[in-house]
């Protein structure tokens, strides 16, 4: 029987006003909307309409940047999904949380529930939050390093993945003749002692329509890599040119399969902020526009505080200083780290001019044309092994998601590189994915402290 074509995977990364820092000045946008839970769900409905697999909301426990460069206000994540999963049918909701601000048995709870109330439409990316701000926010006087930071996500995972799994599928019986609601020789303690946590278990939650939230990941360091090889299921990413996105797409497939895993068992979706317009020339005036609304002097504190520079160290109209800490000296963001220095190398780039690129995606790919050069560019990273979709990252909201929900999707369809309808109703389906088989079903409680992480 022959293979089916390769489609397109897309996902709706949702920012406030939209992705370009300036766009809350637009006279039409909404300043206000980041707390205003009917934006997110017109948001939510709009993709649904393109059949778009997913959404998504980025987080972080710390008041990130200038408040007076963008809104900054950020409703909690998985708070937010439970009010849209009751506003939508289909689409999936995929939320942040970090490995390190959060305990396992917490994070296990919320993303179970948030796939109860949603029908087995949630995912959870896995971030373990750099900056020592947020360290701050819990007690700790700086970030822990790197390296440790990844290594207790992978235990954290772990854990989460075996809370999931601590209800059998059958354990509820609900048999009102009988009496009896679950039978508890289907529950059973997880008996976790590791070098991070020690939790004993079961969930309080019975398992999810999932079985397992899907697993999210976006670090591109080599930890991230390593991480996202043994337990992602889809990567955000960001790259600027097809060879670095070609070069990532084929590593991170091999990792997947040296892991033990089937290559298609992760997808990676890099991220583009698609500008678009009737006539290229217009897409360009609209992305010209946006970039004379940024006000420098807030743009320059946060590129010197990603690049660990003094302010005064980035005089606008030069390029970056030769002098720049190496990439083996950030603690925090590597892999954004480098891809904001290489770009600015690679394009000799001055200061002000870097603030202009970086301004509408923070480091993502920004591509400003028309709908059929949106797809265009969209396809031919898809089909030179670049990509299994992409991270749509709207510079304004709404209005440029609806623009590539009604203009970019049929072109897409049209080509049979995109959905017409969904067929199926969870996230994993979406994303053709397996139900995870629980990895206790049937097993005596003695032996479940023997299984190990396998990071």
């Amino acid at each position: 029987m022959p293979t089916p074509p390769r489609q397109l995977h897309l996902n709706a990364f949702l920012m406030s006003t939209g992705h370009h820092e300036a766009s809350w000045r637009l006279p039409e946008s909404d300043p206000l909307a980041s707390t205003r839970i009917g934006h997110y769900q017109n948001l939510a409905r709009t993709a649904e309409r393109g059949k778009l697999d997913s959404i998504f909301f980025a987080d972080s426990p710390v008041l990130f940047g200038e408040v007076g460069r963008r809104p900054a206000g950020k409703l909690e994540p998985t708070v937010l999904l439970t009010a849209i999963a009751g506003a939508t049918q289909k689409i999936g909701l995929i939320a942040t949380a970090s490995t390190t601000y959060n305990e396992p048995f917490n994070l296990a709870r919320r993303f179970a529930s948030v796939d109860w109330v949603s029908g087995g439409r949630a995912g959870w990316n896995v971030v373990t939050t750099a900056g020592p701000d947020a360290a701050r926010n819990f007690g700790v006087a700086d970030q822990p390093a790197h390296a440790v930071r990844y290594e207790r996500a992978a235990e954290f995972i772990d854990v989460a993945q075996k809370l999931w799994d601590s209800w059998e599928d059958d354990a509820v019986l609900a048999d009102k003749a009988a009496g009896v609601w679950g039978d508890s020789t289907r529950i059973r303690a997880i008996e976790h002692e590791g070098k991070h946590f020690r939790v004993r278990g079961p969930l309080n939650v019975p398992r999810s329509p999932q079985g397992h939230p899907l697993i999210v990941q976006a670090g591109s360091s080599e930890n991230g890599k390593k991480l996202a090889a043994h337990y992602a299921e889809a990567v955000f990413t960001a790259h600027q040119t097809l060879a670095d996105a070609q070069a990532f797409y084929a590593d991170l497939k091999a990792r997947t399969v040296a892991a033990g895993r089937d290559r298609d068992s992760i997808k990676i979706l890099p991220g583009i902020v698609p500008v678009i317009g009737s006539t290229e020339a217009e897409a360009l005036r609209l992305e010209r526009e946006l970039d004379e609304l940024i006000k420098p002097e807030y743009a320059r504190e946060q590129l010197a505080k990603t690049l660990r520079l003094a302010p005064e160290d980035l005089p606008l109209d030069r390029q970056l200083p030769a002098d720049l800490p190496s990439e083996d000296d950030i603690e925090g963001a590597k892999s954004r780290y480098t891809l904001i220095v290489e770009l600015a190398r690679r394009e000799q780039l001055t200061v002000r001019q870097l603030i202009g690129r970086l301004g509408g995606g923070r480091g993502h790919r920004t591509f400003s044309g028309t709908p059929e050069q949106v797809a265009d560019a969209i396809q031919d990273w898809f089909d030179a092994g670049a990509a299994d979709g992409f991270n749509i990252m709207p510079p304004v909201l709404p209005s440029g998601l609806e623009v590539f929900v009604d203009q970019v999707v049929p072109i897409l369809q049209r080509r049979g590189l995109f959905r017409t309808e969904y067929t199926a109703s969870t996230l994993r389906g979406h994303y053709g994915l397996d139900r995870p088989v629980n990895r206790f079903a049937g097993a005596p409680a003695r032996e479940l402290t023997s299984i190990g992480s396998g990071f």
